[in-house]
């Protein structure tokens, strides 16, 4: 009889759908426009085609080019430990959610920071004159899993200080 897989892999099946979807957006965003091209699908919501060299926001894309190694390492070093974390909260669900998505989106960027030596975004939001910088679908699973980690701590008490923890 073949062995079971353990039940943590099952939440790599969500990272690895994050991936898929980012790759593949970004592979329609820069088949579909040039760099820097902006079209308007709502009077708050563009698609823009931006190739990001830094972190987050840009952070460090002008640093000359040691920023990709460095950020390509930490991403490695980040995604080994949500690994190694999976591995043990797997039965948390939210928790695992939460790590799955980061690694997935991690990963997602990871990929273009290696085979392109940038990250494509392509999601641009603005409100009067506003404008966030541009993000991608890693970025929002890796918004939306921190979030998700955040309420989970917060819901379940696991981010309480010691005098919270203490009941009489």
């Amino acid at each position: 009889m073949p062995e079971a897989r353990p039940a943590w892999t099952r939440w790599l099946a969500v990272s690895a759908a994050v991936i898929v979807l980012d790759l593949a957006t970004k592979a329609w965003v820069s088949a579909a426009f040039t760099p820097g091209e902006v079209r308007e699908v709502t009077p708050f919501f563009n698609m823009v085609l931006m190739h990001n060299t830094g972190a987050a926001f840009s952070f460090l894309a002008n640093a000359g080019g040691w920023q990709r190694w460095f950020f390509t390492g930490l991403t490695i070093v980040i995604a080994t430990v949500i690994v190694a974390m999976l591995r043990r909260q797997h039965g948390e669900r939210a928790t695992a959610l939460g790590l799955a998505l980061v690694l997935g989106g991690a990963l997602g960027n990871l990929y273009d920071r290696i085979t392109l030596g940038h990250v494509v975004d392509f999601i641009q939001v603005h409100a009067a004159g506003y404008y966030w910088p541009a993000f991608n679908v890693a970025d929002s699973a890796i918004t939306v899993g921190v979030a998700t980690l955040i309420w989970d701590s917060l819901r379940s008490g696991r981010g309480a200080g010691p005098a919270q923890q203490e009941k009489p």
